[in-house]
């Protein structure tokens, strides 16, 4: 590991973390020990823009977050000029940078903007290998874990000790709230989440069966069931609700700090690898998660009693993390697969 020398306790850290809503979720528990250990610091976050800059907008102990239009710097030499030196500018006087992202734009990040302290993951570690040339502390971790887990590595090398305890910061508004409790009204009682969207092709269970589990959930549990949906989604959505056959699904359009209000309400939340996912789990809402192509030991649902529904039985998911496929057959799993699974995490008997 490559060391620094530091003789007082930093003021002012950087966290990179660019990517999508599950990469800030599982970075969250890190960040907060972080605040616990460093309570009068300053802590600012450089994010890439899209989606999961909602998030970090309601997470309150952050100080201070920059967005980065990475996509419009690729679209223009002017444009990533002018974009990379108001970076600079902004994050120059940060004494500490911490990459949890891995790559070699986010490794790039800290050291474009001048900060003399940057600690990443060591090279067995990084998702792109020349990022560590970045670093100048370079950490070990055991990328075969959760990744929360991962990102708590990095916190241990400035002397931080967690409790076992997983703390999510988010502050939900008033407005949110409100949006939960009209869509809790519109079920009528106990209602399930399904969440059919993905970021991936490869991510999708078909609409069909979240339609037939949909039913499942009314004639059995008496459940309604809202099929929630984000940004270019509602198709997906309106499919799930065309497929069940009791109109027991009905679609929900939020963003992300609604959904975050709406399912702290729910008795169950069912879906894929997906950011709603990330943030259900972070609620301590039960999950039920349906995993194809991705690692459910590495970006699953982090509490024991949640239960995850995949192919064991394919070579070819091994290492797959693959966004397109001829087959798919990781995702052929059945509605009763899934059901039973519900039933686990419910603790209930099927009837």
């Amino acid at each position: 590991m490559a060391k620094t020398e530091t003789s007082r306790t930093p003021q002012s850290f950087l966290v990179v973390r660019l990517g999508a809503i599950g990469d800030v979720i599982h970075t969250l528990p890190a960040v907060s020990l972080l605040r616990r250990h460093f309570p009068q610091a300053r802590i600012g976050w450089v994010a890439e823009k899209g989606a999961a800059v909602q998030i970090l907008k309601a997470v309150p102990i952050l100080d201070h977050v920059i967005v980065l239009d990475l996509r419009g710097m690729r679209r223009s030499l002017l444009r990533n000029l002018e974009e990379i030196n108001q970076v600079r500018l902004e994050i120059s006087d940060y004494e500490v940078a911490l990459d949890f992202q891995g790559l070699l734009k986010s490794g790039a990040i800290p050291w474009l903007g001048g900060i003399r302290r940057r600690i990443g993951f060591d090279y067995g570690a990084l998702r792109e290998r020349a990022a560590g040339i970045f670093y100048t502390e370079r950490v070990s971790a055991n990328d075969t874990l959760h990744v929360i887990e991962k990102n708590l590595a990095l916190l241990y090398n400035l002397g931080c000790s967690s409790n076992g305890h997983y703390n999510f910061p988010l502050n939900l508004s008033p407005e949110a709230v409100q949006f939960a409790q009209r869509a809790e009204e519109s079920a009528d009682g106990k209602f399930a989440i399904l969440n059919p969207g993905g970021g991936w092709p490869t991510k999708l269970w078909p609409a069909r069966n979240f339609g037939l589990l949909a039913d499942l959930m009314k004639q059995r549990l008496g459940m309604t069931s809202l099929v929630t949906y984000g940004p270019k989604e509602a198709e997906l959505a309106f499919d799930v609700c065309a497929s069940s056959t009791t109109g027991a699904a009905v679609a929900v359009e939020s963003d992300l700090v609604e959904f975050a209000a709406l399912v702290r309400r729910a008795e169950v939340f069912i879906g894929g690898d997906t950011g709603p996912m990330h943030i259900a789990a972070a609620a301590g809402t039960p999950v039920v998660s349906i995993f194809g192509p991705t690692s459910a030991k590495r970006n699953g649902p982090f509490s024991p009693q949640d239960v995850v529904v995949e192919r064991t039985d394919l070579e070819c998911r091994v290492d797959c993390y693959r966004r397109r496929c001829d087959h798919c057959s990781c995702m052929q799993i059945g509605v009763e697969a899934v059901w039973e699974a519900i039933c686990r995490r419910l603790r209930i008997e099927d009837y």
